[in-house]
């Protein structure tokens, strides 16, 4: 008999969507509010380090194993600055190609076929691709509308003999919801009580408004069981560069390395040199980036809510959940299918973040990451969906 095509744990997951929809755009010539990406590049001054390192030959060929010194040290420092996190660069902070291969690499390194890894739901849909690509099982904690809050005595209930991690992701993608010091604090203290590790998805760290983003490695005890996952693309508006990191301790690092180095080996040479020095950019940068997009985040969140989208507030990342039955709609999935045609917008179905397809069924994902202009004409064009 002939063997699958397509390993068995793998069935169902599809193609990634966001690729597909943004297809759809182009075809279309739709407003793109699906993808997670800005229309406008980031600064101008970080693009022309990327430039100059390429003409000066810097990172043109294989660059170290672990990342180029002077972005491991960028790394270190920030994660100093910002969280008062001392970690090795030499040994505690390791490049990846964006946060989706450091998070895939960790998985892969610390998971066996039958563990079981329990993650916030709706959830990033690498995350399933990953867990499945190990053999372990994901146990998944809703967050339901319309807090998005985690039930952590539920989470807890969850926990077996067969729990090997907590996979986190703060500030939460696609609900906008950043995990409070409170609800940290109990995570971490279930985590040390079953002996878990704990690895956190942090890309949109800087990307929160009113509420500050806490790493959960902070917390005592949570240093030498957490690995810290982050990324350049959404803090500088690079998201094509795919330079990501991950901090934790010389045993997991050493793990995640060992991953790695057989999947890109290594990857973004020059782009490493560029990211250095992004990482340098005064604080001002961070509070206006914030500021910016709480604007767009506003501005959208207003103008579906005029339309009659049911809108949840997000406190993070640059993303809106919202419900379409209001406008009469049962279905997220043909919802956002037939979106292009009908309003010349394209969007994503919560539906794919979900295991519980009942709780995503009606639920969509709009990106405020753009133009106020692009975000504009998107609303002007949705208009013809009020009921």
């Amino acid at each position: 008999m002939q063997r699958p095509l397509l390993n068995r744990r793998l069935e169902g997951l599809g193609t990634t969507v966001f690729a597909e929809m943004s297809a759809r755009a182009l075809a279309t010539g739709s407003v793109n509010l699906g993808q997670g990406f800005p229309d406008t590049d980031g600064p101008r001054e970080i693009a022309r380090k990327a430039a100059d390192a390429v003409l000066a030959g810097q990172g043109n060929q294989y660059p170290p194993g672990p990342g180029i010194p002077e972005l491991r040290n960028a790394i270190a420092d920030h994660q100093r600055h910002f969280y008062g996190l001392g970690y090795d660069p030499a040994t505690e902070v390791f490049v990846t190609a964006g946060a989706t291969e450091a998070i895939a690499a960790t998985l892969l390194a610390l998971l066996e076929p039958g563990d079981e890894v329990i993650a916030l739901e709706p959830y990033y849909d690498s995350y399933a691709a990953n867990i499945a690509m190990t053999g372990a099982e994901r146990v998944p904690v809703t967050l339901r509308a319309p807090s998005f809050r985690p039930d952590l005595t539920e989470l807890e209930a969850k926990i077996t003999a067969r729990t090997r991690l907590i996979l986190l992701n703060t500030p939460h993608n696609p609900t906008g919801t950043v995990l409070t010091r409170d609800e940290l604090r109990k995570i971490a203290n279930i985590a040390i009580k079953y002996d878990l590790l704990v690895v956190t998805d942090e890309v949109y760290e800087h990307l929160t408004y009113d509420v500050p983003h806490i790493p959960i490695a902070t917390f005592p005890g949570m240093r030498e069981r957490t690995v810290t996952v982050s990324s350049a693309g959404k803090t500088f508006s690079f998201t094509g560069w795919k330079v990501g990191w991950v901090t934790a301790t010389p045993e997991l690092v050493d793990a995640v390395k060992t991953v790695k180095q057989f999947l890109t080996f290594v990857a973004s040479g020059p782009f490493q040199y560029a990211v250095a020095g992004a990482l340098k950019l005064p604080d001002g940068y961070y509070e206006r980036l914030r500021e910016d997009l709480k604007k767009r985040r506003d501005l959208l969140t207003a103008g579906l809510r005029d339309i009659g989208f049911d809108v949840y507030p997000a406190d993070g990342t640059y993303f809106v959940t919202t419900d379409i039955a209001p406008l009469g709609e049962t279905d997220g999935i043909e919802f956002c299918l037939n979106l292009p045609e009908r309003a010349g917008v394209v969007a994503i179905p919560s539906a794919l973040f979900y295991d519980d397809k009942a709780e995503g069924r009606t639920k969509v994902r709009f990106a405020f990451c753009k133009r106020q202009g692009t975000l504009e004409e998107a609303l002007k064009r949705l208009k013809v969906l009020s009921p």
